[in-house]
């Protein structure tokens, strides 16, 4: 690995650990960008979701001050857990060539799940009309999905997590982002701890892209406090369709 793509790789994080935290997708950054300097897909995809956990740290500490009160959260942890360990071990036992035909429609999916929030709301029920019971399997089974999207692939982790989450709890947007960077570290703890004992981890692109991620992601979360709603929906909606139609772009050429 020569200067420029030590340079490449260190732009890509930082990139990526802003975006991550604003809108999720940052992974789209630097994925093609540990292909570029010469990493298999695979060992490229596996290395990536490893690298971008240090800006998911950053990202909660960022946004700390808009994560509900109490122990509320604590009941998604296992979900997170089983889900992303599921994720991370189909992504071992199965080709590359599935999860690049699959992946996006997911991600244009949630990011027309968001898009169309109200609406859908007016459909399904608005969670403040739901009961606590169906509320409850509702926010499991949205993080259950996002977990093992993440575990799988993990780019636009962010975009799909906000996009459920949104529809079915009672909360401002900034706080389901807070919500989505908790469980973006979770996901990214456990996929480190299973790709590290498992997976073909470039430990030299990890070790330039980790830092970089962690600078940009406590930034991007800042950010995220500063803007209006509608401005931080819009950005995701816009970021969710550009890297669904990309990968789509990809998946068919």
């Amino acid at each position: 690995m020569d200067l420029a793509d030590a340079a490449l790789l260190l732009a890509a994080g930082l990139a990526a650990g802003t975006v991550n935290a604003v809108a999720g997708g940052g992974s789209l950054i630097t994925f093609p960008a540990m292909i570029a300097v010469g990493l298999p897909p695979v060992p490229a995809n596996v290395s990536n979701s490893v690298a971008v956990f240090p800006g998911y740290v950053a990202s909660v500490a960022g946004s700390r001050v808009d994560l509900p009160p109490g122990r509320a959260l604590a009941t998604l942890v296992p979900t997170t857990i089983v889900g992303t360990i599921a994720g991370a071990l189909l992504l071992l036992a199965t080709p590359a060539r599935a999860f690049e035909l699959v992946v996006p429609f997911l991600v244009l999916g949630a990011t027309a799940v968001l898009a169309f929030q109200d609406p859908l709301r007016r459909l399904v029920g608005h969670p403040r009309d739901l009961s606590p019971r169906r509320r409850t399997v509702a926010v499991q089974a949205m993080v259950a999905v996002g977990a093992v999207y993440g575990g799988y692939f993990g780019a636009a982790l962010g975009v799909m997590l906000v996009a459920g989450l949104a529809l079915v709890l009672d909360a401002t947007l900034a706080r389901v982002s807070a919500i989505k960077n908790l469980l973006s570290a979770l996901v990214g703890v456990t996929t480190l701890v299973v790709f590290a004992l498992f997976g073909p981890v470039n430990w030299a692109a990890v070790a330039l892209v980790a830092p970089a991620t962690l600078v940009g992601g406590y930034a991007g979360a800042r950010l995220v406090r500063r803007l209006p709603s509608v401005v931080l929906k819009t950005l995701i909606v816009s970021f969710g369709t550009v890297i669904g139609l990309y990968l789509l772009y990809r998946a068919l050429s």
